[in-house]
This record gives structure tokens, sequence and C-alpha cells, in this order.
């Protein structure tokens, strides 16, 4: 099973991860905000997870690491 962990201090926003996540799992969490007062992204259903890395691939800030 894959895991996606995203470094959500960093995170600024953008959402091009949420356009690429072939299962559709990666979305903004607006419920919380990081220090920076971005909502971060993350995973709703992590199970889903095929660990394809496109979120982490899309990433300009390099926030997002994808275990296999």
């Amino acid at each position: 099973m894959a895991r996606v962990i995203f470094d959500e201090e960093r995170c600024k926003g953008c959402e091009l991860c949420t356009t690429v996540c072939p299962k559709g799992i990666v979305v903004m969490a607006r419920q919380r905000m990081n220090s920076k007062g971005y909502h971060p992204a993350t995973v709703i259903d992590m199970d889903k997870c095929i660990g394809c890395a496109s979120c982490a691939r899309i990433c300009p800030d390099v926030v997002i690491e994808v275990e296999r």
C-alpha cells in the first residue's frame, strides 16, 4: 500500500496536486490552515492511493513524498 506524506507547513495551497491525482483523493484541507495561512493538501482515503506519485512530481515546492 502506498502512503502520501505532505509537509503541510510548506504547502502554499496551489492545488496543482489535486488536479493530477487519478483517484481524486488529494484535496485541500479546508478545515485547517498552516502557519502561513494556507489550506494544505491532504489525502482523503489513503487506501485508494496507487502510489503513482503524480502529486509529488507536479508540486512546485516539493512538499509531497510518496512511499510505496
